[in-house]
């Protein structure tokens, strides 16, 4: 008679708690419950919800305020997991959660850890212009992202690609690391290496008003910033005379366009929107918008002279 298989709890969200949920069934791995968050009606929803999933799958899933609430506790307790799974979901978990697990509790981060620990790791690698990043396995501690390290994958970050584009690679390399590790770690072979904090970095969470853009920064600062928050994320954004200017897609130039002022600030040239930046170098806005409605180089002019 085959061994039973081992049983899993994931908590799970985003596309990433999506891919790696399906991940955990490809591998045999019974997965009585899946915890989940319900979905904030002040953030858009540009990603899979791993609620709809587990009802693909036929999976039970709950969505609880808080995961730590003793009743989930005993709720999780009471199934007897070998592991549980954390991908993407949004909250620590506590040391009477981690302890219902038998023999593992495992959460996916995505950034190369110990860099970028923390909140939002792909917005701050893109936002610190880094070159890479990825996805890192790694076993759950009272710290955030603290325990030992089992995998890791790697994926470049362009020096044009948006936090979105960063994202969608780091979702491939969490499904590949996974994937890649789970028999070692259900057969109890995988091999952890520290995770040197001292060596890393930790950030913590992002709002909307860290998207505000000071032209008197280098030009690749402001367009590293551009990328990092540009949509589905709330966007970087300047105040004009004439009202708020949402920056949405930028290109550092190697060379000024003609008329460029010599101050830092936002001008059009030859029917196209740029903006001087505090380090002589100009870029050029390639998507704007205002009030909610794209905005060309005519709507830019408008609100870089007329008064409010």
């Amino acid at each position: 008679m085959s061994p039973a298989p081992a049983r899993a709890v994931a908590f799970a969200y985003h596309n990433v708690g999506a891919r790696c949920l399906r991940v955990l069934l490809a591998h045999g791995i019974d997965v009585p419950l899946v915890v989940t968050h319900a979905d904030d009606p002040a953030e858009a929803l540009w990603f899979e919800r791993v609620s709809d999933v587990a009802d693909d799958l036929g999976i039970a899933w709950i969505a609880p305020p808080d995961a730590n609430d003793p009743r989930v506790v005993a709720r999780i307790a009471a199934l007897a997991p070998d592991f549980l799974f954390s991908f993407y979901y949004r909250r620590m978990l506590g040391a009477p959660l981690l302890a219902a697990a038998r023999r593992g509790a495992l959460n996916m981060h995505g950034s190369l850890l110990p860099k970028y620990r923390g909140r939002a790791p792909v917005n701050w690698a893109v936002l610190m212009g880094e070159r890479e990043t990825g996805a890192t396995l790694h076993d759950m501690a009272a710290k955030p992202d603290a325990g030992g390290i089992v995998d890791q994958q790697r994926v470049p970050i362009l020096p044009d690609d948006t936090a979105k584009d960063v994202f969608d690679k780091v979702t491939v390399a969490a499904e590949i690391v996974l994937d890649r590790a789970l028999p070692g770690v259900l057969d109890g072979t995988a091999v952890r290496r520290p995770n040197d904090l001292a060596a890393g970095s930790y950030f913590g969470g992002r709002t909307p008003e860290d998207g505000r853009v000071d032209w008197s920064w280098p030009a690749r600062r402001v367009h590293d910033l551009v990328r990092a928050v540009a949509p589905p994320f709330p966007g970087a954004f300047c105040d004009l005379p004439g009202g708020r200017l949402a920056v949405l897609r930028t290109r550092v130039l190697e060379a000024a366009p003609p008329n460029a002022p010599a101050a830092p600030g936002v001008f059009v040239s030859d029917g196209r929107a740029y903006a001087r930046c505090g380090d002589g170098t100009c870029v050029a806005i390639l998507s704007a918008a205002h009030a909610g409605a794209s905005a060309d180089a005519f709507a830019v002019a408008a609100l870089a002279t007329r008064a409010r």
